[in-house]
């Protein structure tokens, strides 16, 4: 009889960043988790929406955002692999990097751990390395887990936001 390692059987604790800019995007973020529970995954909480505008090109339509934490026995490739499709499933075309789509869903953190698999051409990176960055992760992930930390960098999310250009302190907007 082969023992399993206790922790093969363990809930895996994810954030997901959610985000659309083209069509009902209220609708389309509400499809998406609604899919999401669908692979299967409990979404534990939710953020509100957050509009942000489009990034590069602020003439795109602007984008609504939420982070959900989620729990799931899915592994980060299999994971990634089910997000992909439900981007697939709700419209999403892959045309020119960051242009507007209608679902956007981005690992941001995988059991608060650094972790980097390839997947066919693409190599997934966690905590997401942009997620720094970016306000309509950060403010909707601080909303839903205050103590978060960068599991790359031990830094807390007040800090991360902290370091944002007042540009993106202004620009994000909770509706």
């Amino acid at each position: 009889m082969i023992k399993r390692d206790i922790l093969e059987n363990q809930a895996n604790i994810c954030f997901l960043a959610i985000g659309s800019n083209l069509g009902d995007k209220i609708n389309n973020i509400n499809s998406s988790k609604k899919l999401l529970e669908k692979i299967p995954v409990k979404i534990l909480v939710s953020s509100s929406i957050y509009l942000t505008p489009a990034w590069p090109n602020p003439k795109d339509p602007a984008f609504n955002n939420v982070v959900v934490k989620i729990k799931t026995m899915l592994n980060l490739k299999t994971l990634f692999k089910e997000i992909k499709k439900i981007e697939t499933t709700l419209g999403r075309v892959n045309k020119v990097r960051n242009s507007p789509r209608t679902c956007d869903i981005d690992i941001i953190d995988f059991n608060g751990k650094n972790m980097s698999i390839n997947f066919g051409s693409q190599n997934i990176i966690v905590p997401h390395p942009r997620m720094k960055n970016r306000n309509f992760v950060l403010f909707p992930l601080f909303e839903i887990e205050k103590n978060w930390q960068h599991p790359a960098n031990n830094r807390n999310i007040i800090d991360l936001m902290y370091n944002l250009s007042s540009k993106s302190l202004t620009t994000i907007k909770q509706i």
